[in-house]
C-alpha cells in the first residue's frame, strides 16, 4: 500500500540518486537499505519505497514513520484491493477493464487503485460473484438467462477468441486459467458463452 498517495521511488531511481549503477546498488547497497526501509508492496516482485524514507536513508538521517491507519487516498495494488473486496487479484483486474471499478493508475509498473474507490465497490458490489448478491430486503428478481451473464471475465474470453485463430478452445481456456486464475473448465464455459454473445467477425 502507498499510504495517502505519498511520492514513491524504485531502486533504479534510488541508485541514480546515490550516483551508483543500479547493478552495483542492488549487489552492494540494497541488502542494508532493505533492512531499514521496507517495500510498500512486500508481496510484490516489484519493489517500491516511500520517497521520503529513501531520501532520509541516503542522507543518513532517521527514517520517518509512515502515516498510520487507513485513508481514502491510500493506493492499493490488486492483491490488497482483492483482500478488501473478498475476491481474487485477477477479478480485481477484470473489474477494472469492465468498469466495475475505475481503471486505476500505474506506479512503477504496479497497477494501483484508491482505497475510496475499492471501498465504494465493496459497499455496492456487482450482482454476481463472491461478495455480490442482492441488496438486503430486495426480493428475487428475474433469473439470468445464463449463469455467466455480466461476468467481468467474459470480455477477456471474447478478446482471446478474437485473436485465437484456429487454436483449440481447450488450449485457449488452459492459457486463460493460467493467466487469470480459475479452472480450465470454467474458462471453457466462459469461452462458449462469449462465442455466443460476441461471435468472431
Amino acid at each position: 500500500m502507498i499510504p495517502r498517495s505519498r511520492p514513491v521511488i524504485n531502486e533504479a531511481d534510488i541508485a541514480q540518486q546515490a550516483n551508483v549503477p543500479v547493478a552495483t546498488w542492488r549487489r552492494r547497497d540494497a541488502p542494508a537499505f532493505r533492512q531499514r526501509v521496507k517495500s510498500l508492496f512486500p508481496r510484490s516482485r516489484i519493489l517500491i519505497y516511500d520517497l521520503a524514507q529513501a531520501r532520509a536513508y541516503l542522507a543518513g538521517e532517521p527514517i520517518p514513520a509512515l502515516p498510520a491507519g487507513e485513508h481514502p487516498d491510500d493506493l492499493l495494488n490488486d492483491q490488497e484491493a482483492a483482500a478488501v473486496l473478498g475476491v481474487t487479484a485477477s477479478t480485481v483486474r477484470a473489474y477494472a477493464t469492465r468498469d466495475y471499478i475505475p481503471a486505476g493508475k500505474t506506479v512503477y509498473s504496479v497497477r494501483v487503485w484508491f482505497r475510496r474507490d475499492i471501498e465504494e465497490r465493496r459497499k455496492n458490489p456487482p450482482g454476481q460473484g463472491r461478495g455480490g448478491g442482492r441488496p438486503p430486503g430486495r426480493g428475487k428478481g428475474p433469473r439470468k438467462a445464463h449463469p455467466y451473464e455480466d461476468d467481468p471475465r467474459l470480455h477477456i474470453a471474447a478478446a482471446a477468441l478474437s485473436t485465437a485463430n484456429d487454436a483449440p478452445r481447450h488450449h485457449i481456456a488452459a492459457s486463460l486459467a493460467q493467466q487469470h486464475g480459475g479452472s480450465t473448465r470454467t474458462w471453457e464455459r466462459l469461452l462458449a458463452h462469449a462465442g455466443q454473445v460476441h461471435p468472431p467477425s
